[in-house]
């Protein structure tokens, strides 16, 4: 987990928070139109956009937003988006998986293949990093919605596989294909969660030294403010010496 939560310290941070705001709304919306046209309309009776909505609630998408963007799925005008996955390998060896929504592949693998060359980067085929993460489902909850024993009963009840509780909060995983009923059954124990989504679990980790960290850190920042990517993860382990450093 180190990978992950410790990346999104640094995020919030670093700043930017109103510019990466409204690119965040713009990602969950197009997350919740795709999810929509793929499947119902209703998020009752369709487990990914009911996901896609829950994660975007989380994160304090207004309502008109959410339902533009389902209303959007079922108009004729509405963009096809392809998912697709880059993988490749970052400064120091670190691997990064890089997931897109878009409209032109061209456009996306040609910024995506020159990003990564810019920042010291390398992309890789299909499968290339892959092996190293686990898919799997994440729901994070905040510290004060109870203990770390509480919060553990609370996962083995709903079928998770892990609790990493600390001082940030309690992220809980379990198996992908999980990910909808663990999350509701924890909201009936706990309440609402700060956010529900499927994440990838490094098996593995590269440890990077303040340099490295730095170089990462302009690669997945030159990722993320593309419009196509919906998602960078790393495989990056750092010490708390590093990290305060940043």
């Amino acid at each position: 987990m180190a990978g992950h939560s410790k990346w999104a310290n640094i995020q919030h941070r670093k700043g930017r928070q109103d510019a990466a705001r409204s690119k965040l709304f713009s990602k969950l919306a197009k997350e919740i139109t795709v999810a929509a046209k793929m499947g119902d309309p209703d998020p009752d009776k369709n487990p990914r956009l009911r996901l896609a909505v829950k994660e975007a609630k989380s994160q304090s998408v207004p309502k008109d937003v959410i339902d533009r963007a389902i209303k959007k799925s079922q108009g004729g005008d509405a963009e096809n988006y392809d998912e697709i996955r880059y993988e490749g390998y970052g400064p120091g060896g670190v691997a990064v998986i890089v997931e897109a929504m878009t409209d032109n592949r061209n456009r996306t693998a040609s910024t995506v293949r020159s990003t990564f060359s810019k920042n010291g980067g390398n992309l890789g085929e299909t499968g290339s990093v892959g092996f190293m993460f686990e898919r799997k489902g994440q729901v994070v909850y905040s510290a004060d919605v109870g203990d770390a024993d509480t919060v553990m009963m609370a996962a083995i009840e709903a079928g998770a596989e892990d609790v990493d509780s600390s001082e940030d909060g309690h992220v809980i995983l379990c198996a992908d294909t999980d990910l909808n009923d663990v999350s509701t059954a924890l909201e009936a124990e706990l309440g609402e969660s700060e956010s529900t989504k499927l994440v990838w679990q490094p098996t593995t980790t590269t440890e990077l030294d303040l340099e490295g960290m730095e170089k990462l850190m302009k690669l997945v920042d030159a990722l993320e403010d593309d419009d196509d990517i919906q998602s960078v993860t790393t495989n990056f382990e750092a010490s708390d010496e590093v990290m305060a450093q940043l």
